[in-house]
């Protein structure tokens, strides 16, 4: 089990800014993880969680739903979506009663790839946590924000 104290060789001015910092640095830890398990599938977490938005809605959807469903609110999550045209495992649709609204769908060939990337997820980040624990955890977030 890893201890921030000693994985990043400090101290701390008390417990408050300790479990800040290691809030922070375990993010990046997970962050970290995330960059490396979807890099052979060319796309980026915040790419994959788009994909899986578009999966769970099961229908096409307003960009400005995608962006509040997002994990990470991204400004950038126009760009992301250029990117995931290009590859063609999204698609744009202009809304005929609104040209400023556009709608966006998952392609089979991104749907392909998220039952891909869900054979070939066998980490578990949480493995060192019950479910108990996970659920604790998941509240003690919440209660921060």
């Amino acid at each position: 089990m890893g201890d921030i104290s000693k994985d990043i060789n400090s101290t701390f001015a008390n417990n408050k800014v300790k479990a800040l910092l290691n809030i922070i640095y375990t993010a990046n830890w997970v962050n970290s993880k995330q960059n490396t398990f979807f890099k052979p599938f060319g796309i980026s977490p915040q790419q994959f969680n788009i994909l899986r938005i578009l999966r769970g809605a099961g229908k096409a959807i307003k960009v400005q739903t995608i962006k509040e469903r997002m994990l990470e609110r991204a400004p950038n999550a126009t760009r992301l979506m250029d990117k995931l045209c290009d590859k063609q495992l999204i698609n744009r649709l202009a809304c005929p009663d609104d040209r400023r609204v556009v709608h966006i769908e998952i392609t089979e060939k991104g749907l392909k790839l998220l039952d891909e990337i869900d054979k070939n997820f066998k980490e578990d980040l949480l493995e060192n946590l019950t479910l108990k624990e996970a659920e604790q955890l998941s509240n003690l977030l919440d209660k921060i924000r």
